[in-house]
């Protein structure tokens, strides 16, 4: 199995509700310094999803698939690159496992203090 072979957790990652890994976002980004509406600017950024949209998606329990197949991602999506949960994140194969780890990678940059401007790729 490659490192960008992820079909062994694709299907869990997809089904996964955004509702049940958002908390653990805020926790992330306010244990380090930084806040909910930060967060929310980084998910509209990869998203599109505003304030009220992101209530919906968490009260409806919608599932990753449906949350990335919904979003209008950002045309500068394909910028985030490097390594998370083990995976060179630019390497993964599937959509929404790569989608995924995107809004991972990004959560990670803005708890580890990364400024606004580096975390929102512009071309």
């Amino acid at each position: 199995m490659s490192k960008s072979d992820t079909s062994h957790h694709d299907e869990r990652i997809a089904n996964m509700s955004f509702a049940s890994v958002y908390p653990h976002y805020i926790t992330k980004v306010e244990k380090k310094g930084r806040t909910k509406e930060e967060l929310h600017e980084v998910i509209e950024w990869l998203t599109g999803y505003d304030e009220s949209k992101l209530s919906d998606i968490i009260e409806q329990k919608v599932n990753f698939k449906d949350f990335f197949e919904n979003a209008n991602l950002n045309e500068n999506a394909h910028l985030i690159k490097g390594v998370i949960c083990g995976y060179r994140v630019e390497e993964i194969t599937n959509n929404t496992t790569r989608q995924c780890r995107y809004l991972d990678k990004l959560v990670d940059e803005l708890a580890k203090g990364r400024k606004m401007e580096k975390i929102l790729r512009a071309s």
